[in-house]
């Protein structure tokens, strides 16, 4: 089957992806092979990391922003007793103050960690300084400013440890805000320590409403959508924005919003516990997503329309 020959789909591909790949290449993919312009994903993963990347697939591009403050979980493996030029294993590594720690002063210093806490982001990210990014002003020999930025560590705890003499790791699970970087989370952690501390490996365990056990390998994603059979990976636009109620329209009331118009539903909003400036997903007679709107005044507000008004 080619490209042109494959129906325009909508929805949201939970992907789990490998380590090597961008995120970008994983969009670019599923923009190839689906035939689909619009894709987007709901939060960059390092090459060198691993896990759930939600891929948003052509309508559902629209609903990217309402995942942008999901909290994050992850499974990261830090290694003891150097320092990273990028807080990470791709930088240059200089040995800590101290020797690496044993497992119980690692343990020992993670409540420190757990909860609300200023983060400075690594040099080596994608923070904009004076126009520039920040990976760009490091990769010029400058430090850049960064400012410390509020984050919250909702969970933090030590799963695993590999003993060696010279560098030993830690696995530790964490779940988090997002805009939260787990490179400067062990970075932090070793110097705390005063025995320094780098990202190795990083897996993603979750993204908001996105779990790894319901994430599909990339090669399944592949070969899916090479296939023409969307409908196997594919989820709804919709997903994970159960915290809005639904509410379904009548067909002259939907029409109405796929023009855009306010309306006041005749079949009110009795149960669904809503209150001004309160979003809702508009659903069709089939139960799809056919708008976002906004309560106020009694009344529905379309904010985003995912239907024609011939629909």
């Amino acid at each position: 089957m080619t490209e042109s020959q494959l129906a325009p789909i909508d929805g949201v591909i939970v992907v789990d992806k490998p380590a090597g790949p961008t995120s970008h290449d994983v969009v670019a993919l599923v923009r190839r092979l689906s035939g689909v312009k619009r894709v987007g994903h709901g939060g960059t993963l390092d090459p060198f990391a691993s896990g759930v990347l939600p891929v948003f697939v052509g309508h559902a591009t629209r609903i990217v922003e309402y995942h942008l403050a999901d909290a994050k979980g992850y499974l990261a493996t830090v290694a003891f007793g150097a320092r990273s030029t990028t807080d990470d294993l791709d930088g240059e590594l200089t040995p800590g103050a101290l020797p690496p720690p044993p497992r119980a002063a690692v343990e020992a210093a993670l409540p420190a960690f757990r909860g609300p806490l200023d983060q400075v982001p690594p040099a080596h990210s994608a923070v904009h300084v004076g126009g520039r990014r920040a990976y760009e002003l490091a990769r010029d020999g400058q430090v850049p400013d960064l400012a410390p930025r509020s984050v919250t560590i909702e969970h933090l705890e030590l799963v695993g440890w590999q003993a060696d003499e010279e560098r030993p790791t830690a696995v530790l699970e964490v779940r988090c805000s997002a805009g939260t970087y787990v490179r400067a989370l062990a970075r932090d952690l070793g110097e705390r320590l005063e025995t320094g501390a780098y990202l190795v490996a990083l897996q993603r365990t979750a993204s908001g409403p996105f779990r790894l056990a319901d994430a599909h390998p990339l090669d399944t994603v592949r070969a899916a959508l090479a296939d023409g059979h969307p409908e196997c990976v594919l989820l709804p636009a919709d997903v994970g924005l159960e915290r809005f109620p639904a509410i379904s329209l009548s067909a002259e009331e939907l029409a109405a919003v796929a023009r855009g118009q306010v309306i006041r539903p005749g079949g009110g909003t009795a149960g669904l516990g809503v209150s001004n400036g309160l979003l809702l997903r508009v659903l069709d007679g089939d139960g799809r997503l056919a708008a976002i709107a906004r309560w106020e005044g009694s009344r529905l507000h379309p904010e985003k329309v995912f239907v024609s008004p011939s629909s």
